[in-house]
């Protein structure tokens, strides 16, 4: 775990000096998932955002062709500060980039979408044990059998993200999360993994697998990969993401978007 700031953290990766995963980095701050489209895909996007608010919680929308002036980030630049990035081609992983000057267009809007690892500071606060951040690793993601609801061009399954942890804590965890609608608020499923149509904890299809202990329960997260899923299923000829665990830290204290689903 690093405590430096969001603004510090962004530098080093502008500069390339940081391209790790963010997971147990700037704690008490909202982190984001990024999804940059061209502007014929901004509003059916928009409105696949609106309709899966679990996965999907929208914290800022930008013009077409503007990386920067951010409210959520002032002096940030969407194309350089992230940690790693993903570039689409007509819905297929094409390139993994750590800067995406170079491939900025002037009709492409970015949407930054709410993660979990905001709310990891609030269950460390809360006493709940977060074994993937003992560890220096980040979380396990997984497609799921529970559809999204499709709008326009964009569809696919709802992505998760996995935490181990232990049985008498999943409800305290549980009520920490839900208070929290931009960092995908309460799980969506803790338990058997196989009932939300996962078949292996141990080969997730994001990020790193990590052991269920004997007295640990896996509990489930709506996760911010789920843009990457609808970006495959609707086949954009471009698009960027960020690099699944890898996000981009606004400047908002996570104490500011409790109990809010909106900014």
């Amino acid at each position: 775990m690093t405590t430096q700031t969001p603004a510090d953290l962004r530098g080093r990766a502008r500069t390339g000096e940081w391209t790790e995963c963010t997971t147990g980095t700037c704690l008490g701050y909202l982190q984001t998932n990024l999804a940059i489209l061209p502007e014929a895909y901004a509003k059916e996007f928009r409105d696949f955002c609106s309709a899966n608010p679990r996965p999907m919680p929208l914290v800022e929308m930008t013009e077409p062709g503007v990386p920067d002036g951010l409210r959520t980030a002032p002096g940030a630049d969407l194309r350089t500060d992230a940690p790693r990035y993903r570039v689409y081609r007509y819905g297929r992983l094409d390139d993994e980039v750590t800067d995406v000057t170079e491939l900025w267009r002037d009709d492409l809007v970015a949407f930054l979408l709410g993660c979990s690892f905001t709310a990891e500071a609030k269950l460390l606060d809360a006493g709940v044990v977060l074994r993937h951040m003992e560890l220096g690793q980040g979380v396990g993601m997984w497609a799921t059998s529970i559809p999204c609801t499709p709008a326009g061009r964009f569809h696919g399954p709802t992505v998760v993200s996995m935490r181990s942890i232990r049985k008498d804590q999943v409800d305290l965890a549980t009520r920490v999360t839900a208070d929290y609608p931009l960092a995908h608020g309460a799980p969506l499923h803790s338990g058997d993994p196989a009932a939300i149509g996962i078949t292996d904890l141990d080969r997730p299809d994001w990020g790193d697998p990590i052991e269920v202990r004997e007295d640990e329960v896996p509990v489930f997260w709506a996760c911010g990969v789920t843009p990457q899923a609808a970006i495959m299923a609707a086949r954009p000829e471009f698009a960027i993401t960020h690099s699944p665990g890898h996000m981009f830290i606004t400047d908002i204290p996570d104490d500011d978007t409790k109990g809010r689903s909106a900014l």
